[in-house]
């Protein structure tokens, strides 16, 4: 396949907050795209530069845009880039900048989701040859609202543990695995992630889905990663196919811990009374009785009493 033309004009959005690299590694990771392709470099400042500046690479007609940071910096970027005109949102992916992630957050789920190892340098190896011998892949994302994301979506508890979570990084404490276990614990033990929500599923064409207390959408699998380990509560959901949907009817602690379990097994397919899965989902929509957190990518964006989901098949080039 033909490689990457030289004069490829990309773009590369650094966030300076990016928790696994150095000064010193990102002047290394710009001489090696700098041997590929014209890099302009441009820093993050605040939260939502990072959607802005992709859109104006959109606007600009920029051939790729590179993204350095985590999975909250790779979500701006496509939404900058999926919002860049008014055009529709589907199969348009050759109209707009391809993007290419280099794994600089604590977890990387969006850049390992797609093969790329979780290691900035390594990653940035793997994006070096694939630029070279002409390598992409188109995908679908999946949007909440006006909202896009590349992996997951929650409503409920796993938003609440975002926002604990969010709320000690802002206090200077490190995104760790052992961040996110206290945090689900004290969420838990609190109270607030038991309560009875009276969440809705509807689907066109079916009888909705009532009494819901915890709901997940899935773009791709897996939904997490504990160190090495893949978290799959939708082993079948891809990028290439529509959203995937796991919610829980009480988040009681016997149940719960029994679907933990399953979600952690080797061949994880969690299931029991309690638990409700759809796969492949074109569009849904999802109301509440009161306002709940929700959060998408691992970003808390706030609360809300409905959500319409879809699935955006063809939506973007990434080279992987």
């Amino acid at each position: 396949m033909k490689g990457y033309s030289p004069a490829m004009r990309a773009l590369l959005v650094v966030n300076p907050n990016a928790t696994t690299t150095t000064s010193r590694g990102r002047d290394i990771l710009v001489r090696a795209l700098r041997s590929q392709v014209e890099l302009d470099v441009v820093y993050t400042e605040r939260r939502g530069h990072a959607a802005d500046l992709a859109r104006e690479a959109a606007l600009d007609k920029r051939d790729l845009v590179v993204t350095l940071g985590g999975d909250g910096t790779v979500n701006e970027a496509i939404n900058g880039l999926m919002t860049f005109d008014d055009g529709p949102a589907a199969g348009r992916a050759d109209e707009r900048p391809a993007l290419a992630v280099v794994p600089g957050g604590s977890t990387n789920v969006f850049a390992r989701a797609l093969g790329l190892p979780g290691d900035w340098a390594e990653g940035t190896g793997v994006i070096l040859e694939a630029l070279r011998e002409g390598r992409r892949r188109t995908i679908g994302l999946g949007r909440a609202d006006d909202r896009y994301f590349t992996f997951c979506a929650g409503v409920g508890l796993d938003a609440e543990v975002v926002r604990r979570v969010e709320r000690a990084r802002t206090k200077g404490a490190r995104s760790t695995p052992g961040l996110y276990f206290r945090s689900i614990a004290a969420q838990y033990l609190s109270g607030l992630g038991r309560r009875e929500s009276d969440v809705m599923i509807e689907r066109p064409g079916e009888p909705a889905q009532t009494g819901l207390a915890w709901v997940l959408v899935q773009n791709t699998a897996p939904w997490t990663y504990i160190g090495e380990k893949e978290v799959n509560p939708n082993p079948l959901a891809s990028f290439d196919t529509g959203l995937d949907v796991l919610a829980l009817k009480v988040l009681h602690l016997p149940s719960t811990t029994r679907t933990v379990t399953q979600i952690l097994s080797a061949r994880a397919d969690p299931h029991g009374k309690q638990v409700i899965r759809f796969h492949d989902l074109a569009g849904f929509s999802l109301r509440t009785a009161r306002p709940l957190a929700y959060q998408v990518d691992g970003d808390y964006l706030g609360e809300c009493d409905k959500l319409e989901f879809a699935s955006v098949a063809g939506a973007l080039r990434v080279v992987c």
